[in-house]
């Protein structure tokens, strides 16, 4: 079997095996630093680990849970990924590869993510959230890269490695989570997230390069998942959390404790806001 067909068997077993649990969920949420409490918000709950779902890495980095969990959030059927493989993990952009795809196979129609980010504006400061409008991708790494990024080797599966990055977080999706933010008392401003690979943080250099290209936020994940969601075809979301100033803008230090430490005080506020978003998505 080659690598191919055996990422196609995986996804196929995966999509199988949460398909067990009776549940047709259209709607899917991938939760980074500092909102993994989220899943306490689902109903019916049921969670299977990653490792018993063969397409699925496991997350090797403190804060990211590793588990699949499916059920309701206010009118939608979900299944919510509690945690994330980031390409600093492996030196590849492709950890959640599998994943995204066993959601396609179960028919989820639009993906809502969830991360940590370093704020580069003085409007944004530590404990507030920020929707992505448009990314950076500072790596040039890409998930389709090298092989056809589907399951055969097709022309058409080739070819379908050439996706529009142009809205690829959906406006719909956008103006819904705004109107819900509004309502909930919690406005949301909307910004440019600059992906790096780290997992060292950035140099104050290289924090004046990103606001001179216009970054708002800067992390080390959700790019990657983006552009192969939307190559299978899922209209995207994303959230950040802001946990700290970037390199050379105060004078806290910079260390991932203390970004777990600020994305668990900042839990208590983002995480009511994002069941209030979720609930009211048109999906």
């Amino acid at each position: 079997m080659n690598a191919r067909a055996a990422d196609a068997a995986a996804v196929q077993a995966s999509a199988a095996r949460l398909r067990a649990a009776g549940r047709a969920p259209r709607l899917a949420l991938l939760l980074g630093t500092g909102w993994g409490s989220f899943v306490a918000q689902v109903q019916q709950a049921e969670a299977v680990p990653y490792a018993e779902l063969p397409a699925f890495a496991v997350p090797g980095v403190r804060g990211h849970a590793g588990r699949a969990v499916l059920g309701r959030v206010g009118p939608h059927e979900v299944i919510v990924l509690a945690g994330r493989v980031h390409a600093y993990e492996t030196d590849e952009p492709v950890g959640m590869n599998g994943a995204i795809r066993t959601l396609a196979a179960l028919g989820v129609q639009a993906l809502v993510q969830t991360n940590a980010a370093g704020s580069l504006d003085a409007a944004l400061p530590p404990g507030t959230p920020m929707l992505l409008a448009d990314h950076l991708n500072l790596p040039q790494r890409s998930p389709l890269a090298g092989a056809t990024g589907t399951a055969d080797a097709t022309a058409a599966a080739a070819e379908s490695r050439f996706v529009s990055m142009v809205d690829a977080y959906c406006p719909r999706l956008r103006a819904q989570a705004r109107a819900a933010a509004a309502r909930a008392g919690t406005p949301l401003t909307e910004g440019v997230y600059a992906w790096v690979l780290g997992p060292q943080f950035e140099t104050p250099a290289e924090i004046r390069m990103l606001r001179l290209l216009g970054a708002q936020a800067v992390g080390m994940s959700t790019v990657p998942e983006t552009i192969v969601a939307r190559q299978a075809g899922l209209r995207v979301l994303a959230l950040s959390l802001i946990t700290n100033l970037a390199a050379g803008l105060g004078d806290e230090p910079i260390s991932h404790a203390r970004t777990l430490a600020v994305a668990q005080e900042a839990s208590t506020r983002c995480v009511p806001l994002l069941e209030a978003v979720v609930a009211a998505l048109e999906v």
